[in-house]
């Protein structure tokens, strides 16, 4: 019974995640604006935002745990590699799919776009999926990940939506109606999971300073972006974790 106390933290991060889809997929989900003419997007939609964040939460918490009780099995390993995919997968590819519909609604005769400009979207979960397999098939032991953590990847897009929600200034609210800017996203964040590119663990083997330097320097850029722009230091500091691991290269063997 006590093996099964992890699993248990990894299925509530499942059940957050699934949770999440449902409240993306709610029917009331539609393109509307505001008397300002700009576009909004329904308060469910945060919900599900925050759902993810749990989920994330919840993630860590497994592996912390499992550590702790000394519970690590190859059952957790691939029932915590399901969960993800739900959780940082599939939840935040339905989310950029809906990003996508209000980007065509607000043009004209957008409401009547095919579903194969929206399909794209599932293009996430499933390189993340593939990048979940990968790993566990990885015999090799490393100080950091190949490819972009799915985790990061899904509270990337997760936190669109808050950024979309509170935002006061209209070149955001320009910028998430982009089209180009969701398809561009989609491309980016499926090649960096798919990549064998070493990136930085999201943990931390060590108090060294030469360890800690780099979130050390994620956390400096992330903060003031976090005063001056709300929720788009979560953008600031995916981007800054991936230009630093490139100049890090955490080292492999």
């Amino acid at each position: 019974m006590k093996q099964q106390i992890p699993n248990c933290f990894t299925l509530i991060n499942l059940f957050l995640g699934a949770t999440a889809i449902i409240y993306i997929l709610q029917p009331g989900l539609a393109y509307h604006a505001d008397g300002d003419g700009l576009v909004t997007i329904p308060e469910k939609m945060m919900v599900a935002s925050w759902l993810i964040f749990a989920a994330a939460l919840v993630d860590f918490l497994d592996g912390f745990v499992a550590r702790w009780m000394n519970q690590c099995s190859e059952m957790g390993k691939q029932l915590d590699s399901l969960a993800d995919v739900v959780s940082f997968g599939v939840a935040p590819g339905l989310m950029v799919l809906q990003f996508l519909r209000f980007s065509y609604a607000s043009t004209e005769g957008g409401l009547d776009i095919s579903m194969a400009f929206l399909l794209p979207a599932l293009l996430i979960p499933c390189a993340g999926a593939f990048r979940l397999a990968r790993f566990n098939l990885d015999q090799s032991k490393s100080t950091g990940f190949k490819g972009i953590p799915i985790p990061a990847a899904g509270i990337l897009i997760a936190s669109f939506p808050l950024v979309n929600w509170y935002a006061t200034d209209a070149w955001v609210l320009d910028l998430l109606l982009s089209k180009w800017l969701w398809y561009s996203l989609i491309v980016l964040l499926s090649l960096g999971m798919v990549s064998t590119v070493p990136m930085l663990a999201l943990k931390f083997s060590g108090l060294s300073f030469k360890k800690i330097l780099p979130f050390l320097i994620i956390l400096a850029i992330a903060l003031p972006v976090a005063f001056l722009f709300g929720w788009l230091a979560i953008s600031a500091g995916f981007i800054a974790y991936v230009i630093l691991s490139l100049l890090f290269k955490p080292t492999e063997s």
